[in-house]
């Protein structure tokens, strides 16, 4: 499967890092081809400025242009992986950037025609979603909150995918309590269902 993995995380060394590489090596060693985005170190700019907001609808050939690399990587992907904190009950604003930026319309979904539609899947494509990530809370606080962060990947960006796109969701809660059995538990636990993804 040709994989896109999406990096954000500002701090190279951090126990993200680590999820990042253990991620990487379980993919590959299964057989899939995995590209690597790492919006951090590339330093992409998240911020989707006045023209780009004025030409969103009238112009996406223009905003594509700007980020052709990422649109190009996003429209051959079978599969895509997010490794990322959650902060502030979601991804980082770079990673909300990132998406603001690269999943454009006509690219990764449709305009809705007429009101009360919802936008059409254009990235049916993707078949695999997965999302890596760690939090400062617990579990039972997100579930509380009703887990923003979650939802945005896992309902709505989803949608946008093919019919029967799988979805693996793989969290590590209450990340400012954990030791490092905990951590290293969790790397095996990626690495066991990164391996088993056909």
């Amino acid at each position: 499967m040709r994989v896109l993995m999406v990096y954000c995380h500002p701090v190279e060394g951090s126990f993200n890092s680590a999820l990042r590489d253990r991620a990487l090596v379980a993919l590959r060693t299964a057989g899939h081809d995995v590209e690597l985005l790492d919006l951090y170190h590339e330093g992409f700019d998240p911020v989707l400025s006045t023209a780009e907001r004025e030409a969103y609808i009238s112009d996406t050939a223009w905003l594509a242009a700007r980020v052709q690399r990422h649109v190009d990587l996003l429209a051959r992907s079978e599969g895509l992986v997010f490794v990322y904190p959650t902060w502030w009950y979601g991804p980082p604003a770079m990673l909300k950037g990132w998406l603001e930026r690269t999943w454009l319309p006509d690219r990764a979904f449709t305009i809705a025609k007429k009101k009360g539609e919802r936008a059409g899947a254009g990235l049916q494509h993707v078949r695999w979603l997965c999302c890596i990530t760690t939090s400062g809370a617990p579990w039972w606080w997100l579930l509380l909150m009703r887990d923003p962060g979650r939802m945005l990947f896992v309902r709505g960006l989803r949608a946008l995918m093919a019919r029967r796109c799988r979805v693996t969701w793989l969290q590590l809660f209450d990340m400012n309590n954990v030791d490092d059995g905990d951590r290293g538990r969790f790397l095996d636990r990626v690495q066991r269902a990164l391996s088993a993804v056909r």
